[in-house]
């Protein structure tokens, strides 16, 4: 037994040094220290394969596969990775989680040189860690189309009991260009919700009894519960929908390290067979924990040991975050044990407890003074609020005052130091009860209460010295899902400035979600502690999921140099701009001169074109945009069969989401049923999109003529929705002479409609329009 004690805590000791000695060494370029090297040489290529419904895309694999190839380490070799770009656009690796020199981190034009056609780019670095790590492109959207891959670094001595490794690799596939994907988001449109299922149109929301939800959802210019923002037609782990280990043998204990490698989408795990033991996050060893539904954030690892049953082979499931779609892995041979289902989520159900809630939701991604944004006015204006006081006072409130919430809270605390005698299976049953009877009792207070990380606990001390000094930052994650405008305290990267941090001191941030979507956001070069229930025991990691209106809080020490990348993990809201610079504000590498930063960083602010074409038996609409964050052109023509024609062309500028100033010309034929005079009126105005979601145009033109439209458009049931506009314009005869006796002239135009969606790219409408008559035909986006 005192053996048995004095190694345990010869663990501990070496634990806790091995701690210190990686997170507050700075990295170092250079095998200085003579390790022995390992040499690794992987190709990007651009090459046809077939992942999803048997289309045969185009794709970007790394050594011919998707995903790429496990490179493996043990931890104290000296890495060296040739990495050959034989495609015709430029590339990048980033090394995720990797403790590393700066300028081997692999963000083209932040910290490390872009890999052009027909190069190749040496990466060295130390290996300083171990654990189950991954790389990805940080180009684009590169790794949407299949430049990922594991890293599976091995320690000097092997500390858990397990016999074989297998790395499960998870991702999402589309058959779309990824680029388009991004264009058809910023166009804003139901139609990835309808494809999947997961749209809440108003008669299931009628039928469900939560109209008042909805009307409190479009009051605060929001469709619905948003969770997942594509459809995919497919979900992987190692490449496929299915895929079978039956080398595994009875009584083998497993170590699966997983990696969460999708573009987008986070994932619910659950196990057949016994409860499988987790064991580390993020590559970081955890306190072992008996857990089998997990959820695992986009770029996080998860390893779990699972021991191969005597009869039968475990089923290993993964399900969309969303409920959209499920893929398996299967462990060993025989009858299969499958792995528990996971209910989809109820998005009418999430709307119902968030309008008893009081929600402020619909928090601007955009500021009107982006150089000065105020982040604590931001939180106090917007999130979880009932009777002016915050979510977060309120839940301490709540703590304090077991009346309000009916439950004896003392009594809770008891169960907890009960909980500390059973095994941790049954602890975690018991805590996880104990936070559904908290949920019913406060009304849904806690909805998101099971995205929490108090399952993971360091195995030792992870807190730092008192005499060190800390910086405290606040940041609000906030976005536009109806332009797909995404940003930190209403600031997209084209608009920000870097975070300024301090070498030798603590830097603390609190990510303060202020939308419906879960975030994980990654910070390179460096692990954090995520503050959880285990205090200074709590866990470290290099990404963490921020769920909808909640808060979550990181502190790591500043112990390394330059510029480093802090971003939401989830690519499609990375590339709209919910990113920023984390600067130590020490000099730039003279080597990326070549290689400006703004090239990174207008990524973010790129212009996406998209059109819509109605061509009916009474009309022709043609409707084109091209917009960035602040900046859009739009281009409308309409011509009716009895030769009515209107086109408008304008340039916009976004004050902030709702509100943008626009001038531009207007061309119409004076006379009815006639094209011999056309009247071109210069035009400018502002329009506005307003609560419950109208859009709204105040105008005035060149002849001093007000005009005032509204629109508005509905889904009313899958795939079918109502759309109608109307526009009012007064002449008072300050430019034009009026008839006699007349104080002004007026014209009303107005249209309604319904719109059926047959995929994603056509549709069928009907309309009429008071000037055309009715009429119908096919509605094509592009």
């Amino acid at each position: 037994m005192k053996i048995k004690g004095y190694l345990s805590l010869v663990f501990v000791l070496f634990g806790f040094f091995s701690y210190a000695q990686q997170e507050t060494e700075a990295s170092v370029e250079g095998n200085v220290n003579n390790l022995p090297v390992r040499e690794y040489k992987i190709t990007i290529d651009q090459e046809k394969v077939t992942k999803a419904e048997g289309k045969e895309t185009m794709g970007m694999t790394v050594n011919g596969g998707i995903p790429g190839p496990t490179l493996e380490f043990i931890e104290g070799e000296y890495a060296v990775i040739y990495v050959e770009n034989k495609m015709d656009v430029e590339t990048s690796i980033h090394w995720h989680g990797m403790l590393l020199p700066n300028f081997y981190d692999g963000v083209p034009y932040l910290t490390t040189p872009p890999i052009k056609p027909g190069t190749t780019f040496k990466y060295e670095f130390e290996i300083k860690q171990h654990g189950t790590y991954w790389y990805h492109s940080h180009t684009m959207l590169q790794e949407q189309s299949g430049v990922y891959g594991s890293l599976l670094i091995n320690p000097k001595e092997k500390e858990l009991d397990y016999d074989k490794d297998l790395v499960l690799v998870l991702s999402d596939w589309t058959n779309e260009k990824p680029k388009d994907v991004l264009r058809f988001l910023k166009r804003g449109t139901e139609w990835y919700n309808i494809k999947k299922g997961t749209a809440t149109p108003l008669n299931q929301v009628i039928k469900r009894g939560a109209l008042g939800a909805q009307i409190n959802f479009w009051r605060q210019r929001m469709e619905g519960a948003d969770i997942a923002d594509i459809y995919y037609p497919a979900f992987l782990i190692n490449g496929e929908e299915k895929i079978e280990y039956p080398e595994f043998k009875p009584g083998e204990k497993v170590r699966l390290r997983i990696i969460d490698g999708a573009a987008s989408t986070s994932f619910w795990m659950t196990f057949g067979g016994n409860m499988p033991t987790l064991v580390s996050a993020d590559g970081k060893n955890v306190v072992p924990v008996k857990k089998n539904k997990t959820f695992i954030g986009v770029a996080e690892t998860y390893d779990f040991i699972v021991t191969i049953p005597e009869e039968g082979k475990i089923e290993f499931k993964i399900m969309a975050q969303d409920g959209s779609g499920t893929a398996s892995a299967y462990l060993g041979t025989g009858r299969v044990l499958p792995a528990p289902d996971v209910p989809r989520p109820d998005k009418i159900g999430m709307m119902q407890k968030m309008a008893k809630m009081k929600m402020r939701m619909g928090a601007p991604a955009m500021q009107f003074n982006p150089g000065n944004p105020d982040p604590y006015e931001l939180k106090e204006k917007w999130g979880m609020q009932m009777d002016g006081m915050d979510h977060a006072n309120m839940k301490m409130d709540m703590e304090k005052d077991s009346a309000m919430s009916g439950m004896d809270h003392s009594k809770m605390k008891m169960e907890k130091d009960t909980m500390k005698m059973t095994d941790s299976s049954e602890k975690n049953m018991q805590k996880d009860e104990m936070k559904d009877m908290e949920e019913e009792e406060s009304g849904g207070m806690d909805m998101f209460s099971e995205y929490n990380y108090d399952y993971l606990k360091a195995p030792v001390k992870t807190d730092y010295d008192e005499d060190i000094p800390v910086t405290d930052i606040l940041l609000n994650l906030t976005g536009n899902m109806s332009r797909y405008v995404w940003s930190l305290n209403g600031v997209p990267l084209a608009e920000s400035d870097k975070i300024k941090i301090e070498g030798d001191e603590v830097t603390r941030i609190t990510f303060n979600n202020l939308t419906m979507m879960h975030h994980p956001m990654h910070l390179h070069g460096h692990f954090f502690r995520v503050i959880n229930e285990n205090g200074e025991y709590s866990p470290l990691k290099h990404t963490v999921n921020v769920p909808p209106m909640r808060e979550v809080t990181i502190e790591f020490y500043g112990n390394e140099y330059g510029d480093w990348f802090l971003h939401c993990h989830i690519l499609y809201h990375l590339d709209s701009g919910m990113a920023r610079v984390v600067s130590y504000d020490t000099k730039r590498d003279e080597r990326m001169k070549p290689f400006p930063l703004s090239n990174l960083v207008q990524e973010t602010n790129k212009f996406y074109t998209w059109g819509m074409l109605d061509a009916a038996s009474h009309m022709t609409e043609l409707n084109v945009v091209s917009s960035n964050i602040r900046n859009q052109f739009t281009a409308l023509a309409e011509y009716g069969w009895n030769q009515n024609l209107e086109a408008e062309f304008t340039y916009e500028y976004y004050l902030y989401d709702w509100v943008r100033l626009f001038g531009g010309v207007n061309v119409e034929n004076e006379m009815e049923d006639s094209m011999d005079e056309l009247s071109t009126t210069a035009i400018g105005g502002i329009r506005y999109f307003t609560p419950y979601m109208f859009a709204l145009d105040l105008r005035l033109d060149n002849k001093l003529r007000p005009q005032i439209s509204l629109a508005r458009e509905i889904m009313i049931f899958p795939r079918l929705v109502l759309f109608g506009e109307y526009e009012f314009q007064a002449d008072f005869g300050w430019v034009n002479d009026l008839e006699l006796g007349k104080n002004f002239e007026d014209e009303q135009v107005w249209t309604a409609g319904l719109e059926y969606f047959l995929s994603k790219n056509f549709s069928l409408m009907g309309s009429y329009d008071n000037r055309f008559g009715a009429g119908g035909g096919l509605s094509l986006r592009f």
